[in-house]
């Protein structure tokens, strides 16, 4: 009895799988919906895609920018080409930009931050004009001065390796490196632990 018990279970789970491929939950008529999402995947081409990526990203576009409007336009009019009723909304907000940032570093040896990223022939936007500032956007305004930690990617197990060594970050400045982690975990770990 177990052994053709086994064999009908299977072929039941694979026949039940294969209607459940066929239908989509949510939807009265699933065979419409997939035929919808099946025709607009036909329509996905890979070169336009390409071309609206390097139309989008040809100019500096944060909000408040020339840019930024340029980009509006040229996405609403994508929109109106293709029969959407489409108009663009204009919000008054705030928006906080630096009027001046400087990083310095002072002690045994000075050292005077850029503060812009080089560029690169190979990526053509990185030598914009207009490019929106290197800034933390919502850090308030002032001057800083303390010791300088490095934290390596700025991680929670880089404060256990620091703390191992008796370094402690309490009141101090940390500089992190970029990647292993989203930016926004490294201000929240080093404010975790006490850095200024």
């Amino acid at each position: 009895m177990k052994k053709i018990f086994a064999p009908l279970a299977l072929l039941f789970i694979c026949a039940t799988s294969l209607t459940a491929q066929k239908s989509i939950t949510g939807f009265i008529n699933s065979d419409k919906q997939l035929k919808i999402e099946a025709d607009f995947d036909a329509q996905l081409n890979a070169k336009r895609v390409g071309e609206n990526i390097k139309l989008l990203s040809s100019v500096p576009h944060h909000v408040g920018s020339v840019g930024g409007k340029f980009v509006a336009s040229e996405i609403a009019k994508v929109f109106k080409d293709n029969g959407w009723d489409t108009k663009i909304e204009t919000y008054q907000l705030m928006f906080p930009t630096p009027i001046t940032r400087v990083l310095e570093m002072s002690g045994a040896t000075n050292y005077k931050a850029v503060l812009k990223e080089p560029s690169f022939k190979e990526d053509a936007t990185s030598g914009q004009l207009d490019q929106l500032p290197t800034y933390n956007c919502w850090s308030a305004d002032g001057d800083v001065t303390a010791n300088l930690v490095f934290v390596n990617y700025g991680l929670p197990e880089d404060y256990e390796t620091l703390a191992k060594y008796g370094i402690d970050v309490k009141g101090k400045i940390v500089i992190a490196k970029y990647g292993r982690s989203w930016r926004g975990i490294k201000p929240k770990v080093a404010q975790e632990h006490g850095a200024g």
